[in-house]
């Protein structure tokens, strides 16, 4: 294992603990799996609403970033609810799968509307890619796992997705948003290759 994969693989595990201790006293009530799901996809919704309307106030670029970390703490929460109170099932999973993409899609859809209604192309067209380059990382995964292979490989995962953006969007008062959003298209389309790539290796072995 390279550096960069074992930091990587030291930081999603450390995530993982925290969360999972975070949910502890919230598997004891009624909470479900799938309600997290739902607050968070929502809270990224309205989120990607405020941040098309920054045009008014570069405060909500901030707003729009407050919500959209918030519901993706909350997406990362339903899962480790879901390991450890035993309320997860199958459907919550794919749910879990589908909204991910939703509150994401979202965001730099509304990026992209904002950018457009300035005319400002280049952002536009970083905001698309880094869109279909964000789908591609979740597709190709689910692809490699169907076939029993080993998926979730490479530099971009949603965690360092969600960061990115965030980054952009607290820095969109400065210019950052554009940046952001060319680092999102390098890590994302950089991941697909590596996915692709891990995929064939995996076969040629097998």
């Amino acid at each position: 294992m390279s550096r960069a994969a074992a930091l990587k693989q030291s930081y999603t595990d450390g995530a993982r603990r925290i969360a999972s201790r975070s949910v502890t006293s919230l598997g004891r009530t009624r909470v479900t799996p799938n309600a997290l799901t739902a607050m968070g996809v929502t809270l990224c919704a309205v989120a990607a609403v405020i941040v098309y309307f920054a045009y008014e106030s570069d405060v909500l670029y901030w707003a729009g970033a407050l919500l959209f970390v918030v519901g993706s703490v909350l997406d990362i929460l339903d899962g480790a609810l879901a390991r450890t109170s035993g309320k997860g099932t199958q459907f919550g999973a794919f749910l879990d799968s589908t909204t991910d993409r939703i509150g994401e899609g979202l965001m730099l859809g509304a990026i992209a509307l904002l950018a457009a209604r300035d005319a400002r192309l280049l952002t536009v067209g970083l905001a698309f890619f880094a869109l279909l380059g964000s789908l591609l990382v979740s597709y190709t995964r689910a692809r490699a796992e169907a076939l029993g292979l080993k998926g979730a490989v490479g530099i971009g995962s949603r965690a360092e997705r969600v960061v990115v953006i965030t980054a952009g969007l607290v820095l969109a008062p400065w210019g950052a948003l554009p940046y952001a959003l060319a680092l999102l298209c390098v890590t994302a389309w950089v991941t697909v290759g590596q996915r692709i790539w891990s995929v064939r290796r995996q076969l040629s072995e097998s």
